[in-house]
């Protein structure tokens, strides 16, 4: 079983190591995908209507299923969302902070895409 407390948000600041996940073109438009970085199960979001890329846990905080990457992305505003399929909280992709005012916010990590391959950072 994974525990929660796995999972830490890296900033930008903090990447230690950019960790290849897969080619750019394996992601789906506008979706996210599952893919293991070291021990972790991270969720990898392309989204294409704002051509940006996020990362996140793919843990649910509140189910404790590894779901998150199967999640609708949308918009509230400015600000990229992900809504977990079991539940329907919403997190910001780039805070990680739980939108509904509950607590339980979500990791998130850097991504770059460079030579065509998507990377995650991680301190």
């Amino acid at each position: 079983m994974t525990e929660l407390t796995t999972y830490k948000t890296t900033t930008p600041a903090e990447v230690s190591k950019w960790i290849a996940t897969l080619p750019a073109d394996e992601f789906p438009e506008n979706g996210g995908l599952n893919v293991k970085v070291e021990d972790l199960q991270i969720a990898i979001f392309n989204f294409t209507r704002r051509n940006e890329w996020f990362a996140t846990q793919n843990l649910c905080p509140h189910k404790q299923q590894m779901i998150l990457s199967r999640g609708m992305i949308g918009s509230d505003g400015d600000e990229p969302k992900v809504a977990c399929p079991f539940h329907k909280k919403t997190f910001s992709l780039k805070t990680g902070e739980n939108l509904n005012g509950d607590e339980c916010p979500i990791a998130t990590y850097p991504v770059k895409v460079e030579g065509g391959t998507v990377y995650v950072g991680i301190a």
